[in-house]
């Protein structure tokens, strides 16, 4: 069945739809959605990466949607959506930069596609490949395969928010794509090709479009069968976070359970003894949660229920173990396997402790396929590379733009399936970034759209900080001898704010006796970056970011760390502009000022420097990699730089004091004193 718009007809009118020889839908010339948003190139992602570092020229860039042969309960939600008023689409995720102005049904009765096996999870596992194979009697290289969740996803209908963003007519955006081509070259030759694509378990069954015409020009040519999980509503996906007190630690997972139907809880308790039970709290939204498109459009898709329990007065560097558990109102248990992690050392605790921190990281596929977020190519190098590692690693702070869902809600389950091997088994702290929080008029300090309408909602609820009131990400945790104040750049800072005071009490609160080392951690360069955008502002910072120079001064701050810029730097100690210090890879005694860090080559494509490398610049890498902190004891720390695709230290630095030596009096830092004796 095919749909073709005729230039002859010049209104869309349900009326006027004219059935010819009962496979032909002919459709207005106007009522094609003729919205202007623009791609970097037809190819997307694959194209895009061989012009990397060079600016290409825009170009339309259009992918429409199938649905189950046309029914005229489709065609009618056809014609809701499609004539919808086009606008103008943002991001840098792939899919989103797509406008639909073109859409046809081509269902062949020769083409098929077929997705085995069609149950999934039979063993309790929550990913699992499937098997693709298809066939069409008129094969191109352009040929792709969407991915779509839930299955029927044509039966939902949203309005355009965003003046930047315009909704597919199905407006049900696809999981990930992939070429029919990718693994079959001969594909081109036969029209015969498979594909195997992982899919994780995330509440609904899945369905799989054959499209021809490439992502210029769609047309769906055959739908698979629908596969699904045994159990979509499984608890799925733990994340550690530390509590507000020190012996506390919260645990988050995801699931299809709201309490209407289970009682959420986490069985937990010392290694090898008695295991007790703790309740957990309960939390979701909805689409009129967001803030605008995508996330309240064509990136909509049910989050679940959010839950999160307590397990509380835990014995320091102690063993548990753990697992998540449903009771249904029939008696029934649903449980997931055990997990296990190491309680957090007792503030001050003298004890090898180590840290992992990184910004920017967001997600990609194991399986290649072209979704969302394929810019962030090395986000499964850095994933690896803690897996392989975590047991030399105790807690890891991400600072910032965590997953790059940009409104594409079905991105935090494939975030938080990724990173499920490292933050079930250690404390997975985050900060807020621009891709979390920034929607105009919404009390962010950014009024940009880059968060894609989520406005912090996603990141607030699918993680837990230890913040008075997650709205505001701002927080402090302790771990042993480190104290971390974590800042949230999405709002303001700047001296006489709340979020100022809150850094003010952070960092004058600490015992700098027992816990020696005192790092601030934030999303924005609020220091100093010799990045080239930052670099083009005259500013080597976030403008206006250096306010809380004097702070850090005051205090001593050994490290400020952030990510953003997607790239490595760091700086020697530094106040004003100035080096306090000439030494660059062993600090012996008082610093004199603060090391400023640049950890934000999680995944992200990467940043550019500006050709100049300043005074104060020590260190810079343009690749992927992440920080790691070791404290040895009260006067020893080690920092390594660590690239992610092999692990290895590429630059480092020791820090060796006594607490004299913080106590010394520097530039700015002096207490007051007296003459009398």
């Amino acid at each position: 069945m095919e749909i073709i718009a005729p230039a002859t007809m010049t209104r869309m009118n349900f009326n006027q739809i004219h059935f010819v020889h009962k496979t032909t839908i002919f459709l207005p010339a106007d009522g094609i959605l003729e919205t202007q948003a623009w791609n970097l190139d037809s190819r997307s992602e694959r194209d895009y990466q061989k012009k990397k570092g060079k600016k290409a020229t825009p170009r339309p860039l259009i992918l429409g949607s199938g649905a189950m042969r046309v029914s005229m309960a489709l065609l009618m939600v056809f014609w809701a959506l499609v004539s919808l008023e086009g606008v103008i689409s943002h991001g840098v995720q792939p899919l989103s930069r797509i406008a639909i102005h073109k859409t046809v049904f081509a269902i062949d009765d020769h083409a098929f596609i077929k997705a085995s096996p069609s149950v999934l999870g039979i063993k309790e596992q929550n990913k699992e490949w499937v098997t693709l194979e298809y066939s069409t009697p008129r094969p191109s290289n352009d040929d792709w395969i969407g991915v779509f969740s839930p299955a029927n996803f044509s039966s939902s209908t949203c309005l355009p928010e965003n003046p930047r963003v315009g909704p597919p007519f199905l407006c049900t955006a696809p999981i990930k794509y992939q070429y029919a081509n990718y693994t079959s070259r001969k594909y081109k030759d036969t029209g015969k090709g498979s594909l195997k694509l992982q899919l994780i378990n995330q509440r609904s069954d899945f369905s799989f479009g054959l499209f021809s015409g490439g992502v210029s020009n769609p047309k769906l040519v055959a739908l698979s069968n629908a596969v699904a999980f045994a159990n979509p509503n499984a608890p799925v996906y733990p994340r550690l976070a530390q509590g507000k007190m020190w012996n506390e630690m919260t645990v988050t997972w995801t699931s299809g359970y709201d309490i209407s139907e289970a009682e959420p809880f986490v069985e937990w308790g010392s290694k090898g003894e008695e295991q007790k039970r703790s309740p957990a709290v309960t939390l979701t939204f909805d689409r009129k949660s967001m803030c605008g498109a995508p996330a309240r459009t064509v990136g909509w898709r049910d989050p679940g229920f959010i839950h999160t329990g307590f397990m509380k007065e835990l014995w320091p560097n102690s063993v548990y173990t753990y697992k998540l558990g449903h009771k249904l109102f029939n008696g029934t248990y649903i449980w997931t396997q055990a997990y296990q992690f190491k309680a957090s050392p007792y503030p001050g605790q003298n004890s090898l402790q180590r840290v992992v921190i990184f910004g920017d990281m967001g997600k990609d596929e194991y399986d290649g396929s072209n979704e969302y977020n394929n810019f962030q190519r090395g986000s499964l190098n850095t994933t690896k590379q803690l897996i392989n590692d975590l047991k030399n690693i105790d807690i890891v702070f991400h600072i910032g733009d965590i997953c790059y869902a940009n409104g594409y809600v079905s991105q935090w389950d494939q975030f938080t399936s990724q990173i499920e091997p490292i933050a079930s088994s250690v404390p997975y702290m985050i900060a807020s970034g621009n891709h979390e929080r920034d929607w105009p008029g919404t009390g962010s300090f950014y009024g940009n759209m880059d968060s894609g309408g989520e406005c912090g909602v996603l990141a607030e609820t699918m993680f837990y900080v230890p913040a008075e009131n997650r709205a505001k990400f701002w927080y402090s945790t302790d771990y042993g001898m480190f104290r971390f104040c974590i800042a949230d750049t999405e709002h303001d800072w700047r001296e006489g704010t709340e979020q100022y005071n809150f850094i003010d009490h952070c960092l004058a609160s600490v015992d700098r006796q027992k816990q020696p080392w005192l790092i601030f951690l934030a999303h924005r360069v609020l220091g100093y970056s010799s990045n080239d955008f930052y670099a083009h502002e005259g500013s080597f910072a976030e403008p206006m970011g250096r306010d809380l120079q004097k702070l850090w001064q005051k205090y001593k701050v050994d490290i400020a760390m952030y990510g953003h810029v997607h790239s490595y730097e760091r700086t020697c100690p530094v106040y004003q502009n100035i080096c306090t210090n000439k030494e660059k890879f062993f600090y012996k005694g008082s610093l004199n000022g603060t090391i400023h860090v640049v950890a934000g080559g999680g995944g992200a494509s990467l940043s550019e420097f500006t050709t100049i490398q300043p005074n104060w610049s020590i260190s810079r890498d343009f690749d992927y990699g992440f920080v790691k902190l070791t404290a040895f004891d009260h006067s020893n720390l080690l920092f390594e730089y660590k690239k992610s695709r092999d692990g290895k230290v590429y630059d480092s630095f020791r820090i060796s004091r006594d607490y004299r030596d913080i106590l010394a009096c520097t530039v700015d830092s002096c207490p007051s004193m007296t003459l009398a004796s």
